[in-house]
């Protein structure tokens, strides 16, 4: 299973951005899949889980209202919209795969604990 992020970059606060995560290889009938972050200094950060069933999603509380993970089954993609950004938001982020399914979305998120990853982007929010 191999995971590709696209869509990072520079934006203004308040701006917002598509992260994409494209999916190859062997893909498992049930799979829970997130987004997580990671800021110089701070610890590593699950920011928006979801499985292959699509039932309740995660997000950490710093992102509630704001960001939204969805997936596109029929493209192996999960994407998260990010709006209202906020410069406490700038991270290199990365997609993750949790491939047996053994963990909620919310363990997922909160451990944070996958088995595959992506190499991650920068998302920058400065003016």
């Amino acid at each position: 299973l191999q995971l590709v992020e696209s869509g990072g970059g520079l934006v203004q606060p308040g701006g917002s951005l598509r992260l994409s995560c494209a999916a190859s290889g062997f893909i498992p009938d049930y799979y829970a899949i997130g987004w997580f972050r990671q800021a110089p200094g701070k610890e590593r950060e699950g920011v928006a889980c979801i499985s292959s069933e699509d039932d309740m999603p995660y997000y950490a509380e710093s992102v509630k209202g704001r960001f939204a993970i969805s997936r596109d089954a029929k493209k192996n993609t999960a994407y998260l919209q990010m709006n209202s950004l906020k410069p406490e938001d700038t991270a290199v982020y990365f997609c993750a795969v949790d491939a047996i399914g053994e963990f909620t979305v919310k363990a997922m998120c909160i451990t944070p604990i996958y088995d595959y990853r992506g190499q991650g982007m920068q998302v920058t929010v400065s003016s």
